[in-house]
């Protein structure tokens, strides 16, 4: 008798946070981000902004069948009972807009940023982040001309990954290797973490988690959790509460290595989430 397909074991948590998936570029891995949500379930998912992609969509279209399941797979969990928080970030900023109208739409929350309180009992600003980038807050046009140079980056990017499939050897974020070298983005990526933890100390929370900067991260500034959930155009990271309030940064191209063997997780309920 032939052995029945493997079929990966679905992963329960209490809280998911994805942000940057850049919806509407080339540069989005789409396939891993639709293979993770189809493999999981959560009480809440956090949208930490960038989940679409309007600076792009605007010079060129593009979008395949892949985003869209991207799309359905959101909208099935938020029918499904998930609460569903979408914080827009810079480049879907066409609907910060809408936001002081408190829209639901199809069971997706629109929030400026949001509290969120861990099983733990541990409370964390979620928001972009954008608004503590000096570039993108000052000077726009600087900001369009880096994602024109970030663009050109990602396209060696996915060469780069093409000769490595060819060679049987696992995804490996060039661009994201590039970026840590440069001492200058070194040191923006440092002020960046500690803007948004000084920003969580000042509303006199016990942590921030946000995007923005395609660089994931979990570590304490001077008492307060800085925690970035990473973006699926570079690094294919997201952050996960566990049912106990532990936290933990998956890379989910890296567990695709490891054939996604996980081990099932049996939710609990979240508290309510209170928009900021």
């Amino acid at each position: 008798m032939g052995s029945a397909p493997f079929e990966p074991r679905h992963i329960g948590y209490r809280s998911v946070f994805i942000s940057d998936l850049h919806l509407g570029t080339r540069g989005c891995h789409a396939d891993f981000l639709a293979d993770f949500l189809g493999k999981m379930s959560c009480d809440t998912l956090y949208l930490v902004g960038d989940i679409i992609d309007g600076w792009r969509l605007k010079k060129s279209w593009y979008w395949d069948a892949q985003h869209d399941e991207v799309l359905r797979l959101i909208l099935r969990m938020a029918r499904s009972g998930t609460d569903v928080v979408y914080i827009p970030g810079n480049h879907d900023e066409m609907f910060r807009s809408w936001l002081p109208m408190k829209l639901e739409i199809a069971g997706v929350r629109l929030c400026q940023d949001a509290v969120h309180e861990t099983a733990n009992g541990r409370r964390l600003l979620v928001m972009h982040g954008d608004t503590f980038d000096s570039v993108v807050r000052y000077a726009k046009f600087l900001a369009l001309l880096g994602d024109r140079a970030y663009t050109a980056a990602l396209v060696v990017n996915r060469w780069f990954n093409a000769v490595r499939r060819r060679l049987g050897l696992p995804y490996r974020s060039l661009s994201a290797w590039l970026k840590r070298q440069v001492k200058g983005a070194v040191k923006a990526i440092d002020r960046f973490e500690h803007a948004l933890a000084d920003e969580a100390r000042r509303r006199g929370l016990d942590g921030v988690v946000c995007g923005h900067i395609h660089h994931a991260e979990m570590r304490e500034i001077d008492g307060i959790l800085y925690v970035n959930d990473g973006d699926w155009v570079e690094s294919c990271t997201a952050l996960v509460e566990h049912p106990d309030g532990r936290l933990e940064l998956i890379d989910w191209a890296e567990r695709n290595r490891l054939s996604f063997m996980e081990r099932r997780l049996a939710p609990v309920p979240a508290r309510p989430v209170t928009c900021a």
